[in-house]
């Protein structure tokens, strides 16, 4: 069966509505993603609570959990593909929530850490199986509308992170982690009764070569782009741990395109509207990375504003990602076309970096910033959720988790190569003003991340390919 007919499959019998069924997995993977930045502003409450003065043992609570969740979404997609996705995700969504309840009592930073691989695995686990739900959920042609909803959850919450974390650290970091408890049990509860038993596509055990592959490639990668710049870009460690990830990630490669039985079926990235809109969410993931970081290094070193105040400031900007997500985005794409959307969106993301390189000044001056972060979020909700939705067309039933697991795996190895490179470019400087043009090097360099990723898009005006047989 080929993977186009595959796709034409009648969607799984449901017991709740689609609407139902998206805002419960939504609730997960809002955790998932708040996550990934919700713990920046609490480390240093964490250090004096946990009297743990090292900055290096720190940024673990932060790397552990970017490296292993980036590390284990292929393989856990897979696992959800071939199994039930609703068990998937509600034992996702429990490992997440026990892990989020251990780290809010852990006593010392080392506990801290091992819970945070652990809700790690966990968000690996009910992120793909998330998505996977909703698109057997909807009949196909309103798939794309279902995506785009998850997807604007999901960057929204990403960047609402450092709002939310400065309001939760105002009463205890512990809150950064036990907020999720109670909406985790909730989706627990709910999912239980609401969602549809959808059965997986029976099929030979993943293969354990690839998967040790995938997992070692894509964590060494995000290993030593997050620890580049404290190890030393030109160390022996950084350059040995980037090299060991690309011949890992190069031998993943050449064994799924030989291996009866591959992790990711090669027929996938044959279809254009899938590789090109994954080669996109990369590029646009980069220059999102970046962006985020820096506005937050800004506010808070450069303007010294506290995490509440940096947060509160960078808020409209997240707030525009629904909103055009839902009112303008699915209008857009019906009328133009993915390619013409996520042009002009990653063009408009990228100018509204290039205001705060143009406008932004040494004294602190929101009025001149906010401009900008209202523009950056209007370009992420015209952007991502149009990638994630173009990406998930293309996928049959039997890749749903799969899939969308590879995209994502690709979005967080983006955040990942975003901060390593804002890192690299700001360098040390000393001195207000050479900070300024530190930052507005930095800026410019992440607007060009962004642009790129609108050129990509071009990729997506061709004719799709059409995709060959299963097995062939």
């Amino acid at each position: 069966m080929s993977l186009l007919s595959q796709q034409s499959s009648a969607p799984a019998t449901r017991t709740a509505s689609p609407a139902r069924i998206l805002i419960i997995v939504c609730a997960g993977v809002v955790m998932a993603s708040l996550d990934l930045f919700i713990v920046n502003v609490a480390l240093p409450q964490i250090a004096v609570e946990l009297h743990e003065p090292s900055l290096g043992a720190l940024s673990w609570v932060l790397n552990g959990y970017a490296i292993i969740y980036a590390a284990l979404l292929v393989l856990a997609g897979r696992l959800a593909d071939q199994r039930n996705r609703k068990s998937g995700f509600l034992l996702g969504v429990a490992i997440f929530t026990v892990g989020s309840a251990a780290c809010g009592a852990a006593s010392s930073v080392p506990m801290l850490i091992a819970f945070r691989l652990v809700q790690a695995a966990g968000a690996a686990l009910l992120t793909p199986a998330s998505l996977s739900l909703i698109l057997a959920s909807y009949p196909a042609e309103r798939r794309g509308g279902a995506v785009r909803a998850w997807t604007a959850a999901g960057g929204m919450a990403a960047a609402l992170g450092p709002a939310i974390g400065g309001l939760l650290v105002a009463a205890s970091w512990r809150w950064v982690f036990l907020v999720n408890v109670p909406v985790g049990l909730a989706a627990l509860v709910v999912g239980w009764r609401q969602l549809p038993d959808v059965p997986g596509h029976p099929g030979p055990r993943p293969d354990a070569l690839s998967a040790l592959l995938v997992t070692a490639g894509v964590g060494g990668l995000t290993l030593g782009l997050v620890r580049g710049d404290a190890w030393g870009w030109s160390s022996a460690a950084t350059i040995g741990v980037l090299v060991a990830a690309a011949i890992a990630v190069g031998l993943f490669v050449l064994h799924c395109l030989r291996h009866r039985n591959p992790l990711i079926e090669p027929a996938l990235f044959r279809v254009r509207s899938f590789s090109g809109a994954s080669f996109a969410t990369l590029l646009f993931s980069v220059s999102f990375g970046a962006m985020l970081l820096s506005i937050v290094l800004w506010m808070q070193d450069a303007w010294g504003w506290s995490a509440l105040r940096t947060g509160l400031g960078i808020a409209p900007g997240p707030l525009m990602v629904p909103l055009f997500t839902f009112l303008v985005t699915g209008r857009l794409l019906a009328r133009y076309g993915p390619a013409v959307v996520i042009g002009l969106g990653a063009s408009v993301f990228s100018l509204g970096i290039i205001w705060w390189a143009l406008v932004v000044q040494e004294q602190p001056d929101y009025v001149a910033v906010l401009p900008g972060m209202l523009v950056t979020g209007i370009g992420v909700g015209l952007t991502l959720p149009s990638l994630m939705s173009t990406a998930a067309s293309s996928l049959p039933p039997s890749s749903f988790a799969t899939g969308s697991a590879a995209v994502n795996m690709l979005r967080q190895v983006g955040f990942a190569v975003g901060v390593a490179m804002l890192v690299a470019v700001l360098g040390s400087p000393s001195g207000a003003g050479a900070e300024l043009a530190a930052f507005r090097h930095g800026w410019y360099a992440t607007a060009a991340a962004g642009l790129s990723a609108a050129l990509a898009a071009i990729w997506l005006r061709r004719p799709a390919a059409r995709p060959a047989p299963a097995g062939a």
